[in-house]
């Protein structure tokens, strides 16, 4: 992974510089035409440019539903790159973006009837908001791909649009000194950019602020459930085993017997965590997601021990069973939640480290003295 030299985060960039010249040519080959989403090639000054058109056809949209469900999510990239949208020339816009696929598409995608240059960094395959993050959207990687694609031969004029959400990364009096090229700010959603080109590159007030709205938090919820289902399920098999194996009754009497209330309860934290936190996000007190994740854990919680007897009304929880899942349940859905820190514009990278490192020591405690509670209940105390 690339990062930005401490000498470009202030305006110099000699250190990338040297990184550019020093890379073999092999590194930056064009993209290539083979791509399903390339239509054809354009002729510039520096030859065939690969030419993509801004309609999305049914594999690019199956595509980005695949991986919002966690589906070849790593392999869903475009060769990074200098692209034509149309039927550019020299005087059309050049655009910045990300060779995450859902990214390139949506930028594309905004952009009908219109003839752009469209340069795509090298992020790893991560969108724009989080590369910028993570340094992979950064000073260098543009500085590198405006001088590998020869941008200055392909274009009269000298500025490039970069998404606002790529700001973190990019130092743009660097790119400026050492490229010639002006960094010009885009809104912050790709569907503004039309209004924005034919207002001169001008941004109106709202085209810098970013909501969240509940569709977007929605969206969210496939992924991260993917991620953790599968290590829930082996979690709940773990707790309906060591149920049997504990108390004075057969196995398969005593996994029912605790077993299944500890499943409610691992179901109850991973719902909580990873839907109840975006779909109530604005209302859930305190700023943290951590914070957030122990709200609705709790309350799931306390809903499951309020129905508890409807689910099993021949045995009600012991009481150290019942702070073993007080403590388990919000841990596990704070943890849970927190997830969602590198997704939300709530947050800054400084502030998700911060809130990692307060977080973590404590969710991890409380599921420890869970745990232990759950043990003392299940074989020592039965």
């Amino acid at each position: 992974m690339k990062t930005v030299p401490p000498v470009a985060e202030k305006g110099l960039l000699p250190l990338a510089l040297t990184m550019a010249e020093a890379k073999p040519e092999t590194v930056f080959k064009p993209p290539s035409t083979d791509q399903d989403f390339v239509v054809g090639k354009v002729a510039s000054a520096v030859g065939q440019v690969a030419r993509v058109a801004a309609s999305l056809t049914g594999q690019d949209r199956m595509g980005s539903w695949l991986v919002r469900c966690n589906i070849g999510r790593m392999s869903f990239v475009v060769d990074p790159g200098l692209y034509a949208l149309g039927s550019p020339n020299s005087g059309s816009p050049v655009l910045v973006t990300a060779n995450y696929k859902m990214s390139f598409d949506q930028l594309r995608g905004a952009l009908p009837g219109r003839d752009c240059w469209l340069l795509v960094l090298d992020t790893k395959g991560i969108n724009v908001w989080c590369a910028a993050g993570k340094g992979t959207f950064g000073t260098v990687e543009l500085y590198d791909r405006i001088i590998a694609s020869r941008l200055t031969e392909v274009v009269s004029h000298r500025k490039i649009i970069v998404p606002q959400l790529g700001a973190p990364g990019v130092n743009g009096l660097g790119i400026k000194k050492h490229t010639g090229f002006q960094v010009v700010w885009g809104p912050v959603l790709a569907s503004d950019l039309p209004a924005f080109l034919d207002r001169g590159m001008k941004a109106e007030p709202a085209m810098r602020c970013k909501g969240f709205p509940l569709a977007e938090r929605m969206a969210l919820v496939p992924v991260e459930l993917t991620q953790v289902v599968g290590k829930t399920c082996l979690l709940m098999l773990f707790f309906l085993i060591f149920s049997g194996l504990g108390g004075g009754h057969s196995f398969w009497e005593a996994s029912l017997d605790m077993g299944l209330f500890a499943v409610l309860a691992l179901l109850a934290a991973l719902v909580s965590g990873t839907v109840l936190v975006p779909l109530m996000l604005p209302w859930l007190s305190g700023r943290a997601f951590s914070i957030k994740g122990m709200w609705t854990g709790l309350f799931s919680y306390l809903f499951l021990v309020a129905i508890s007897g409807l689910v099993s009304p021949a045995r009600i929880i012991g009481p150290l069973e019942a702070v073993a899942w007080l403590l388990m349940v919000p841990a596990l859905s704070s943890w849970l939640g927190m997830n969602y820190t590198g997704a939300s514009t709530y947050t800054s990278r400084s502030g998700v480290r911060h809130e990692m490192l307060r977080a973590i020591p404590v969710q991890a405690a409380a599921g420890s003295a869970g745990f232990l509670c759950w043990l003392a209940a299940r074989f020592w105390l039965t």
